[in-house]
């Protein structure tokens, strides 16, 4: 009975995380731009330079969302497969970049054989799964031997004094600003949450090695507000 309600549990997280981000998925690129002051480009560019994707590769967006961050490695010559378990963000993906072969997806029950991809990468989606190691131990599976896995994620800043400034930002400025600008203003104070509640960047390189990952290093951008993580499988 335990058991049961453990996965009734996870289950209705899992939806109620996809229908929240179904009722953003017409604004959530604008949206991501104005939060961020346009950083997030440059965050997307040093992903896909971390990635370094060339012709023939065959890569794994997870939480690709609209395909923002997918067109540039579809554009370098990769096959990339955009997966996201909102089926409006997908329906939203396929109008913009009808191109790409969007694919639902559950981040912690890939529907992809092991060591399929060349690489994996997720930006700003490890945190709305249910179990992180879990995820990351899902990603290593469907990646090939030497493959590599590039997370883009809200972090910590590095120094004390502007860490505190910018969680009081978080609390106050981002739910204030969705707000006006969002439809769903209650997706932008989960999204507060989540980002004041993950791991920083050393306890996040701990889970991916404990998922099997190895020779795992993270870059800090803009003082720590994200983090990449790079690892090899």
């Amino acid at each position: 009975m335990e058991k049961f309600d453990a996965r009734a549990t996870l289950a209705k997280r899992r939806a109620d995380v996809a229908a929240m981000f179904d009722g953003v998925a017409g604004r959530y690129d604008l949206m991501n731009d104005l939060m961020t002051g346009g950083l997030q480009r440059l965050w997307r560019t040093a992903t896909v330079r971390a990635l370094d994707p060339r012709p023939g590769q065959v890569i794994l967006d997870l939480a690709a969302g609209t395909g923002t961050s997918s067109r540039p490695l579809a554009d370098a010559g990769a096959l990339v497969v955009p997966a996201d378990l909102s089926y409006r963000m997908l329906a939203e993906g396929r109008r913009r970049q009808p191109d790409l072969g969007f694919v639902n997806a559950d981040a912690l029950q890939l529907p992809f054989a092991d060591a399929t991809f060349d690489a994996v990468t997720i930006s700003y989606g490890l945190r709305n799964v249910e179990d992180t190691r879990a995820a990351l131990a899902e990603m290593r599976r469907v990646t090939a031997p030497g493959g590599v896995v590039v997370i883009n994620e809200f972090s910590s800043p590095t120094h004390p004094a502007f860490r505190t400034v910018y969680r009081e930002w978080i609390v106050r400025a981002l739910p204030a600003l969705s707000g006006v600008f969002s439809s769903n203003p209650r997706a932008y104070d989960y999204l507060a949450e989540s980002i004041l509640g993950w791991p920083d960047q050393p306890a996040l390189a701990a889970l991916m090695a404990e998922a099997g990952w190895r020779d795992v290093e993270w870059k800090n951008l803009s003082g720590g507000i994200v983090a990449l993580h790079r690892a090899v499988a």
